[in-house]
Formats: structure tokens, sequence, C-alpha cells
């Protein structure tokens, strides 16, 4: 991003880290431009925590990829934040309404830098 190291108090994340195609880098990013006390906001669908859905997201995933336009169903979103260097505050895991488990399983939360 063209911005100044520790510039933003909030970046915020909606729908994205699914498709980027590295989730990790563009996080870090996020990391760099936060300022100490800054807050990134995320809203974010992912891997399910049950083992028989995640299954299936695995095997829809690269289906998923191509109609999704590179979107993947089945990404850590917590984990792939925590690799980042970013510290999660919240985490609320919930399931969207009226879409199935396979792509509605949602991490919404806050994190920080951790110094």
């Amino acid at each position: 991003m063209p911005y100044n190291a520790r510039s933003f108090n909030f970046v915020v994340s909606t729908w994205t880290l699914c498709t980027i195609p590295d989730p990790v880098k563009a996080l870090l990013e996020v990391y760099r431009v936060l300022k100490p006390d800054g807050v990134f906001l995320f809203l974010e669908h992912g891997r399910s925590e049950d083992a028989k859905v995640a299954a299936w997201q695995d095997r829809f995933n690269p289906v998923q990829n191509i109609i999704g336009c590179g979107c993947n169903l089945n990404r850590k979103i917590d984990q792939i934040i925590a690799q980042a260097g970013l510290m999660i505050m919240t985490l609320d895991r919930f399931q969207m309404q009226s879409v199935p488990r396979l792509g509605g399983e949602m991490y919404r939360g806050t994190a920080t830098r951790p110094d």
C-alpha cells in the first residue's frame, strides 16, 4: 500500500481474504500501516470448525476457485491473521443465515499490533 507505516487507526477487511492470492502478505501490509494502538476489523468467510463441512469445503474449493473468481472456501482466517503478526482481540464465529455452511462459515472480529 502506498501509505506511510503506522499511519492508520483502523483497517477494515470484508470478504477479501478468501480471494487475495497471498493473504499473509496482504495482512503484513495491514500490520505495517496500523498505528501501534490501531485496530484491524474483519468480516470474512472461511474454513468450518466442523470436520465434515471442512472436508466438503476442501473437495469443492477447486471448483469455487474458478466460479468464484479466485475465492477460497477453506482458508483458516484466524490463523492467517495470526501468521501476519496481528493479535486477535475478539473473534465471533457464526453461520450466515440462508447460506449453505459450505460458504457461510463466518469469522468476525478485531485484531491489533502486539506492540
